[in-house]
């Protein structure tokens, strides 16, 4: 048993973080400078993306994703997730936590990073009505739509399979829409309501549809190249986040729930995962080591 959970624990950490100690090297500048952060402990952004239900959360935002057909385009023709799904999920991964632990300037510098490889993202697609539009991956529409899925995914799966969020859902909306100013998204939402309204938007004036490409990323999501040992969990959590997807995008996306208990099944599996990993990510703790050696000089304590 010990020796199938090392090995579960060693596939586990690679795929979240390419190394097998789960500290990529990336973590060691969230240790680096000299403030605390846009959040900081004790704010929603740390409690959201601090929290197992992340790893569903991922999966329902990549699946959402993938019904603008824009933004699908822009997976189709310069993704290379079919190749390297991981390095595009340790990419994403390196980006969302940055920007919750580091300090304002590294996350501005990672932000950058981000938006600098959008630059070169551009090209055309068929919309919903089948006319050919041009794209680009910094399109105030696209940028709106990736935050808008993004934020939806991670709060709803926190509100099911997380802790009480501080400040609740649109203290976590309004702080993170700070992340997604950074990357330039416009009017982003700033609480629950608005992220409802925006999301419902989307749909509401049929930008939305599904295709064959939307099909071929689905399948991919659902059967994606982990191991052996990782699958079964996977494939529980997976049917988690359909489970949580409105009616209304799964029937877009070609995806019925579950009549197992999958909610509840989600959660156990949640629960063995962190028991795994420890309480707490090498992301904040590198972030309370910043902290902690800032506190003298600053005033700064962190909360235990």
């Amino acid at each position: 048993m010990t020796r199938f959970t090392d090995s579960w624990r060693s596939h586990l950490l690679v795929t979240l973080s390419g190394n097998s100690d789960g500290r990529p090297g990336w973590v060691d500048k969230i240790e680096t400078g000299d403030n605390a952060g846009y959040f900081g402990p004790g704010s929603a952004a740390w409690t959201v993306h601090g929290g197992m239900a992340t790893m569903v959360a991922g999966i329902r935002a990549l699946l959402m994703q993938t019904l603008h057909p824009g933004a699908m385009a822009g997976v189709h023709d310069w993704s290379r997730y079919h190749e390297d799904p991981l390095g595009r999920l340790s990419g994403t991964i390196q980006w969302l936590v940055t920007v919750t632990f580091a300090d304002t300037v590294v996350a501005e510098r990672e932000s950058g990073r981000v938006a600098h490889f959008h630059d070169r993202v551009a090209g055309t697609y068929l919309d919903a009505r089948g006319e050919e539009r041009p794209y680009a991956a910094g399109d105030p529409e696209l940028l709106s739509w990736v935050h808008v899925v993004f934020t939806d995914a991670f709060l709803q799966s926190h509100l099911l399979w997380g802790d009480a969020i501080p400040g609740g859902a649109d203290r976590y909306v309004s702080e993170w829409a700070t992340a997604g100013e950074l990357i330039g998204v416009q009017n982003a939402p700033h609480s629950a309501a608005e992220l409802a309204a925006q999301l419902e938007a989307f749909r509401r004036a049929g930008t939305l549809k599904s295709d064959a490409r939307v099909a071929d990323a689905v399948r991919f999501i659902r059967y994606p190249p982990l191991s052996r040992g990782m699958l079964p969990f996977y494939r529980i959590m997976f049917a988690g986040a359909v489970a949580s997807i409105p009616r209304e995008y799964r029937d877009m996306l070609g995806l019925k729930p579950s009549r197992l208990p999958v909610i509840w099944g989600t959660r156990i599996v949640l629960r063995i995962v962190r028991t795994l990993l420890g309480p707490t990510s090498t992301s904040e703790d590198a972030a309370r080591t910043r902290l902690a050696r800032l506190a003298p000089t600053a005033g700064l304590v962190p909360e235990a």
